[in-house]
């Protein structure tokens, strides 16, 4: 299959994340330089500390630091853009509008002044122009932006991405494993149930954290990725029962006895409209009304098409989660 020119250096928004971080491990380990933009670029030292500055370049600044941008594109010759939100945080002007739309816009302006051609972009599962949350409207609207940047770009849509440092399974050992929970972080609190939305019958199929960090920088040199976008999926779905019943039986110290019981959705978006929009709750338990939506809608795909593109078979969830339970915070 056909090739791209090498790219010495790798622009990486996002690189203190979740996936942020398995990326930027990723290239480092295929021999690119990472050049990660970050709002704490000691963060970023953490990710691989025992990286050269040869290898990881800091530049401190955000998606609407156009100098900063300016200057971490200039350096590189492809990008990566990976930043995103689950939650709309007014206070700190992380709107799904601005972070989403506004970041990729700034990202791709200073990707093509810079004279850069390759762009992976990160989107997610059940993107689409009329799709019932702000989420997967947002990403939608970036998506677009990105294809009509005249760049050599490739979009991902992952699945719900696991690994034991994510977010989501940080949720899942708490919702298997705590009979108790702290309200505004010093208030022993009951959580007595494993909840889920509506009927719990919306399949999902969790995707990897590492096969997506294969895919993404096996895509930068791939001929036949450009101007294509691959849905990210492991190779089996489970509906969200089948998901915790799993998580229950696998995680060290989960309550095998937990009951797992459903939330109506209106009860669930009347307290994402209330509650949740308060700190009564750890940051990790709250959730929206958008996220209520999109749990009632399968998130599957057929995983083969990027498993040949990138040379890749996805990792099995329940095989992953039984190697790394006991790694989960």
């Amino acid at each position: 299959m056909a090739e791209l020119d090498r790219p010495q250096k790798v622009l990486v928004t996002g690189a203190t994340g979740f996936v942020g971080r398995y990326i930027v491990r990723e290239l480092l380990a295929r021999g690119y330089t990472a050049v990660c933009l970050a709002r704490d670029p000691n963060k970023l030292r953490q990710v691989v500390p025992e990286a050269s500055p040869s290898q990881l370049v800091a530049i401190k600044g955000d998606l609407h630091d156009h100098d900063a941008l300016a200057r971490a594109a200039g350096q590189a010759q492809a990008a990566i853009h990976l930043v995103g939100i689950i939650f709309d945080r007014f206070l700190r002007r992380q709107t799904f509008q601005r972070i989403h739309v506004d970041g990729t816009r700034n990202v791709l302006a200073a990707v093509k002044t810079a004279g850069i051609r390759r762009y992976v972009h990160m989107s997610a599962l059940g993107t689409r122009a009329d799709a019932v949350s702000k989420y997967h409207r947002t990403k939608w609207e970036a998506e677009e932006y990105v294809r009509n940047s005249g760049l050599q770009w490739t979009i991902f849509r992952p699945s719900i991405i696991h690994g034991p440092d994510g977010e989501f399974m940080e949720l899942m050992k708490t919702f298997v494993a705590r009979w108790w929970i702290m309200s505004l972080k010093f208030i022993p609190t009951p959580f007595p149930v494993i909840p889920y939305f509506g009927d719990g019958e919306a399949r999902l199929q969790p995707v990897s954290v590492k096969d997506v960090a294969h895919c993404f920088v096996a895509s930068l040199t791939k001929e036949e990725s450009v101007r294509c976008i691959y849905t990210l999926c492991g190779p089996h779905s489970m509906n969200w029962k089948e998901l915790y019943r799993t998580c229950r039986e696998l995680i060290p110290g989960a309550h095998r006895f937990k009951p797992i019981l459903g939330q109506p959705v209106p009860v669930a978006k009347l307290l994402a409209r209330t509650i949740m929009r308060t700190p009564i709750l750890p940051l990790h338990l709250r959730f929206n009304v958008g996220q209520v939506e999109m749990s009632q809608e399968d998130s599957v795909c057929e995983p083969g098409v990027a498993e040949e593109t990138f040379g890749i078979k996805m990792r099995d969830f329940r095989f992953e989660l039984a190697q790394y339970a006991d790694q989960i915070r």
